[in-house]
């Protein structure tokens, strides 16, 4: 494909990545430019890396609501697809980009390509978060949805979950492509770096010779962090429990996470905090002291962080729900947890109780076995090198590339 350039178009680029669509980018972008000249255009604000533009969201647009400013940062976005000869593709990521690649797509009669992180529909606690604005974040990614070339969905679950919600999709037009992970970036310390990740799990007060659950996601409804608080209660006492978690959706998810972890405190040591977005280096040596990664989520497309535990060589013990099954193989590297769900686009747990004691039941026994656990891990990491290299994401997204050119040709 030599010649063909791509537009990349997201709200999360480096150094404001707030999630799994902003890593997923990051690391697409470097693959693809191995092949074709790839642009990225971006939100928050300008970018001094080569080949990136970032945008700011019109302060007049966002006094009225941040959605609104959303779009008028998406125009910018639309109209600068076509400078300098413009592009041959234009691929955007969340609803957030998703306005501004289907206008440059008419504008410019270029093919649009989507990659589907997460569903608007699915997610409806936004309206907490977005007001009147989420049912324009969900028009706008019904309009590009619907008109796109070609879908890309991270699992065979959220494939599903789009001609599900979108039935006016032709299901020839989705296609799946995982997630992947950095195989170099993310591994479990080894020579002099295992003093230096002792120091730092040490001083943000993680006991590296108990056993421990981590967690690491934004405090958002989708990731289910009150369900894993509520289970810790069940945990063995000599279990630590590791959370890495900020960025909060809302003031109110805020004060109910920070209320359980109080009272999580009251009735037992070892809980530690750490509300910071830590350096991949730090954050590698606490995912690589814990025994175990939980991830409780309702609502996952697929799970980054999962592949981020995995490749540092730790098992995941994760809700039975959207890709996370497509991950964690159970009872090889790691053990999923059932989940039956409401069917009101919440998943909520139909019974709570029940989910809460369930991954009570299955992280006591994750970490009740540290031999079995670390053989887990290291099957894990094993399964991310097997399944998750950039290398054949990059070579299935080109291969899509290529398909939809000849459309507009």
């Amino acid at each position: 494909m030599v010649g063909v350039r791509v537009d990349l178009l997201t709200r999360e680029y480096p150094p404001h990545v707030y999630g799994g669509a902003g890593v997923h980018v990051t690391e697409l972008a470097r693959v693809l430019r191995q092949s074709i000249e790839v642009r990225v255009r971006c939100l928050d604000g300008p970018r001094d890396e080569p080949g990136v533009t970032g945008y700011t969201e019109p302060e007049n647009l966002s006094a009225l609501h941040p959605v609104l400013g959303t779009f008028g940062a998406d125009l910018q976005m639309a109209g600068d697809v076509g400078a300098d000869g413009g592009a041959d593709i234009v691929h955007s990521h969340t609803w957030y980009a998703n306005l501004a690649g289907h206008l440059a797509s008419r504008l410019y009669g270029i093919p649009h390509v989507i990659s589907a992180h997460s569903l608007e529909p699915l997610r409806p606690w936004k309206a907490e978060q977005l007001g009147g604005g989420y049912a324009l974040s969900w028009w706008a990614e019904q309009t590009a949805y619907e008109s796109a070339e070609a879908i890309i969905a991270v699992s065979a679950g959220m494939r599903d979950d789009v001609l599900r919600c979108y039935p006016n999709v032709d299901p020839r037009r989705v296609h799946v492509v995982h997630n992947g992970i950095d195989l170099d970036a993310w591994r479990r310390p080894s020579g002099e770096a295992v003093l230096a990740a002792d120091r730092v799990v040490r001083r943000l007060g993680i006991d590296p010779a108990r056993p421990s659950v981590v967690f690491v996601g934004r405090i958002t409804r989708q990731k289910g962090l009150p369900y894993l608080l509520r289970a810790a209660e069940q945990l063995p006492r000599e279990v630590q429990l590791v959370i890495c978690a900020g960025a909060p959706d809302t003031l109110k998810i805020a004060a109910e996470v920070a209320g359980l972890v109080a009272k999580l405190r009251e009735s037992r040591e070892g809980v530690v905090w750490i509300d910071q977005m830590l350096p991949r280096d730090e954050l590698i040596a606490v995912l690589s002291a814990g025994t175990v990664f939980a991830c409780p989520s309702i609502y996952e497309p697929l799970g980054i962080v999962n592949l981020e535990a995995m490749a540092c060589g730790v098992p995941v013990v994760g809700t039975a729900t959207g890709g996370i099954p497509e991950v964690v193989v159970d009872g090889e590297t790691g053990l999923l947890v059932p989940i039956d769900q409401v069917r009101d686009g919440t998943g909520t747990p139909v019974h709570p109780d029940a989910f809460i004691a369930d991954l009570a039941a299955a992280l006591t026994d994750a970490v009740s076995n540290p031999a079995r656990a670390a053989a887990w891990g290291a099957a894990a990491r094993r399964r991310v090198e097997d399944h998750f290299s950039w290398g054949a994401i990059a070579e299935r997204t080109l291969a899509i590339y290529h398909s939809v050119l000849p459309r507009r040709a």
